[in-house]
Formats: C-alpha cells, sequence, structure tokens
C-alpha cells in the first residue's frame, strides 16, 4: 500500500512542476489558479511522500519520489510543453525508470 502511495505522490509532485510551467505561460486570473493547484498538489504530494515515509526506508521514498516525479515531469514537458524528445533524453528517462524499479526490488 506505501508504495502505491509513493507512486501517486510522485505523480503529484510532476502536476506541481506542470503547474509551475503553466503559471509561468498564464497571466492575471489563470496564473492565480495554476498557483492554486501548485499549492494542492504540493501539499499532496508531501503528506504521501510523508505517509510512505513511514514505513519505507527515507533515502529508497525520496529517491523514488523524485524519480517518478522527473520521468513523468519530463513526459508532460515533452507532450505538452513541446521540448525536445531526442534519442539521449529517452535514453536516460529509460535508464531512470529502470532505476525506479530497481530500488522497488532491493528494498525490504
Amino acid at each position: 500500500m506505501n508504495w502505491l502511495l509513493l507512486v501517486i505522490a510522485g505523480v503529484f509532485e510532476a502536476a506541481f512542476a506542470i503547474c509551475l510551467g503553466k503559471m509561468r505561460e498564464a497571466a492575471g486570473q489563470a496564473a492565480a489558479w495554476w498557483f492554486a493547484g501548485f499549492i494542492i498538489c504540493l501539499f499532496i504530494s508531501m503528506f504521501l511522500l510523508y505517509k510512505a515515509s513511514q514505513t519505507l526506508p527515507i533515502g529508497t521514498a525520496y529517491a523514488v519520489w523524485t524519480g517518478i516525479g522527473a520521468v513523468v515531469t519530463v513526459i508532460a514537458g515533452i507532450i505538452l510543453f513541446k521540448e525536445p524528445a531526442d534519442a539521449w533524453r529517452l535514453f536516460f528517462i529509460v535508464t531512470l525508470i529502470a532505476s525506479i524499479i530497481g530500488l522497488k526490488a532491493v528494498s525490504h
């Protein structure tokens, strides 16, 4: 169950990063709504990370949380913000995913 909470926390980490990117593009009322989304996603992500780290090693939990957030954020950047998707970038995303799986496999 705590691994599921950690995955959800990682997705919310990406969501707050996406809100920052959208806030940068917005102005006025729209920027305020993206900021509100940032705060909400930040709170949910941190709370779920806290809950997951109660039974998982903090080093593993933090590394997996940031890894999931990074992978989802890069994919969202490619899709939403038209960031480049060259071979090296995709290669390193795959190695990051493999590292996350590896940490899960060796954690007790």
